[in-house]
């Protein structure tokens, strides 16, 4: 890639979205003296807040996307279900990382799957579900399974787990009969996520594997060093995340995430097309974050293997924390105790409203060692409310 390929600071970058993960895209793009633009429709965005410039108007209106296209070098997105259309309309005059295809095949269950398979990556036995044929077709071999809407989920939401083709046929009724992937349920022994970083050359680099603790289906602890996975897993993950993002010719940050399964063997439950929860520990463990990856795929910047410097644990801080028992009306948790701790790094993302579930920042606790990075961030929980693990 020639100098002239590459986008230098001084450039306006655009992300399409204004949550906390575009916002920690505008705050790493300014750090490396990139100039930034949100296009999201809410005026108090995280996002658009800290942003040179916010436009206000939904991700399909063609003036605001002209607007966006108008001011930036390239765009990217920060939440994987802004409209693929959207982003193919950008890119017809500016790079966009990653691109809508890839974008399209992550916002729907069962293409994603069908990605999987197709890159030799093992995934749940599965079955889509559009028709009531379809529903009655499905095989007693998938049940007990998680039965997911295939668009537009996260977090745990549009999921309902059955046991029976009767909780199933239930099931489908409470999700509206909207097309759904049913996913057998695998005798899980842990959780764990691969971010990986590709740019326009081809070239792939990833951070080191995560181990994820999920409650109520929203990631609750991160833990790097992944404390039960061995190297032959880890190597197995890094490998299939490539093949995964090198398939489809992505560009930018992607990040799959894995159950290991109690014989060892891995399976890929998702991925999404952007920073991920999972990796918001790199902004202070790593010697590179996630999101300065982002920023520098985007823009044809050199990548590096990003290298773990402090072994860590990331908390996520949800909105049932400013709640605590007994208590009705919003309170800020005790911010100040937290802080006393050695090596514990705050992170808040701006929301003004906390509510239950939503998540409203993160706490990294970083340390010399594992057992005293745990250590802490037990003690950070036991401040907060947090249950521990």
């Amino acid at each position: 890639m020639s100098q002239s390929d590459v986008i230098l600071p001084g450039a306006t970058l655009g992300v399409m979205g204004g949550g906390q993960l575009g916002r920690m895209f505008v705050h790493a793009a300014q750090a490396m003296g990139y100039n930034t633009a949100v296009l999201d429709a809410d005026p108090t965005s995280p996002a658009g807040l800290v942003s040179h410039h916010h436009i206000r108007t939904g991700y399909l209106d063609e003036a605001g996307l002209k607007e966006l296209a108008a001011q930036c070098a390239a765009v990217t997105t920060e939440f994987e279900n802004v409209p693929a259309q959207a982003l193919d309309q950008l890119a017809q005059t500016r790079p966009v990382a990653p691109a809508g295809s890839a974008v399209a095949i992550c916002q729907d269950r069962a293409k994603e799957k069908a990605h999987f398979v197709a890159c030799g990556v093992p995934c749940a036995p599965h079955a889509l579900i559009e028709t009531p044929e379809q529903l009655a077709a499905v095989s007693e071999d998938l049940l007990p399974g998680i039965l997911k809407t295939a668009r537009l989920g996260y977090d745990g939401k549009g999921q309902i787990r059955v046991k029976t083709r009767a909780e199933l046929n239930a099931a489908w009724e409470e999700l509206q009969r909207v097309g759904c992937v049913l996913e057998k349920m695998l005798p899980l022994a842990y959780e764990v996520s691969v971010i990986v970083a590709r740019g326009r050359n081809g070239q792939v680099v990833h951070f080191p594997l995560q181990q994820n603790l999920h409650r109520d289906g929203i990631l609750a602890v991160t833990t790097v060093p992944a404390p039960s996975v061995s190297a032959e897993v880890s190597q197995r993950a890094y490998e299939a995340a490539h093949q995964i993002a090198s398939s489809m010719g992505y560009v930018g940050v992607l990040c799959v995430e894995f159950f290991v399964l109690q014989d060892g063997s891995i399976v890929a439950n998702e991925m999404a097309p952007r920073p991920h929860n999972s990796g918001h520990h790199t902004i202070d463990a790593c010697d590179v974050s996630q999101f300065e990856l982002q920023v520098r795929a985007m823009t044809g910047l050199p990548l590096v293997e990003p290298q773990l410097h402090s072994p860590c644990h990331m908390l996520n801080l949800l909105g049932d924390l400013w709640f605590p028992a007994g208590v009705t009306s919003q309170q800020e948790p005790n911010w100040a105790a937290v802080l006393a701790l050695p090596g514990t790094h705050l992170h808040l993302y701006g929301k003004t409203e906390a509510r239950k579930a939503r998540k409203m920042g993160h706490l990294t606790v970083t340390a010399s060692t594992a057992e005293q990075a745990r250590a802490v961030a037990l003690q950070a929980a036991a401040i907060l409310g947090i249950e521990p693990f």
